[in-house]
């Protein structure tokens, strides 16, 4: 098993939660510095024409590719400590969360995108910055409005972890990126603690990954 990583990326970061719940340890880590452009070099190209992380070799076959689809592989190949509820509504609604993170919030503050905005736009740090606070509360809004259902428990789901808490835990290091205040935010960093005390979230955090600097 191979994984395309970078100590900051918040998608790799679900992967590597994911990993460490199964007990799955990849074989070799290929390092693809965003911040220096290598996902947009021939090489990484091939694995992956969006030119996006992560990227999972597992056995033969083409890379997997965007963090929700590697996570649900690796929930089927490896089902003990399953990720998603076993019925169809609480599946839908750890969806929900899971896709309301890595699909609305998160696409909208990627490097690919602060470029663009830095680039082509010429909006000056501070404005971008604003623009990734912005997006990271909208989302945090709509997250503790669904998780004041009954349907929340200890977790975002019930008592166990699901896919919802992975993504969770990367909207709350995306957060403490970009400076966001948790506190109006009460349920949501009740759960994500209550994540971040599982050794299998602590030791995926980017802060923790070789080549990261000692704070945020």
């Amino acid at each position: 098993m191979k994984l395309f990583s970078f100590w900051r990326s918040l998608a790799t970061y679900r992967v590597r939660i994911a990993l460490n719940l199964k007990g799955l340890k990849p074989d070799e880590i290929v390092d693809v510095n965003l911040v220096k452009g290598q996902q947009r070099e021939d090489a990484f190209r091939h694995v992956n024409p969006m030119m996006a992380l992560p990227a999972l070799v597992d056995g033969e076959g083409p890379a997997l590719f965007e963090s929700l689809a590697i996570i649900e592989y690796l929930d089927e190949t490896h089902p003990d400590r399953p990720l998603l509820p076993k019925d169809a509504r609480g599946r839908a609604r750890v969806r929900g969360l899971a896709q309301l993170v890595a699909c609305d919030s998160h696409p909208l503050i990627v490097p690919r995108v602060r470029e663009y905005l830095e680039h082509e736009l010429k909006i000056d740090e501070a404005a971008r910055n604003a623009w990734c606070r912005h997006w990271h509360r909208a989302a945090l809004t709509a997250l503790e409005a669904h998780l004041q259902d009954k349907a929340t428990g200890r977790y975002s789901h019930g008592d166990s972890v699901t896919l919802a808490d992975i993504c969770l835990a990367s909207q709350a290091a995306g957060a403490q990126f970009f400076k966001v205040d948790l506190a109006p935010f009460p349920t949501f960093r009740r759960i994500v603690e209550t994540c971040m005390a599982n050794d299998a979230f602590a030791r995926a955090h980017p802060l923790q990954q070789p080549g990261a600097p000692a704070s945020a």
